[in-house]
């Protein structure tokens, strides 16, 4: 567990951004977008336009939590 978030790239929109997220998250996040056969790049834009006033990281957090929630 490395605890401490690290910068990764997304493409959204066609535009490329980072985003910080601790491994256990983008782990989590990533087998999302696997297991319902999605880019992760689209869904990550998903979450962006739904966001509001948050940040793009905690937007991903909160989608990953209420995910592992709900299942």
């Amino acid at each position: 567990m490395s605890g401490r978030p690290v910068k990764r790239s997304l493409t959204l929109r066609g535009h490329r951004t980072s985003v910080s997220l601790e491994d256990e998250f983008w782990r989590a996040f990533r087998e999302i977008a696997a297991r319902d056969e999605r880019a992760i790049n689209e869904l990550a834009a998903e979450i962006d336009a739904a966001r509001g006033d948050i940040g793009l990281a905690s937007a991903i957090r909160i989608y990953v939590l209420k995910d592992a929630q709900a299942h």
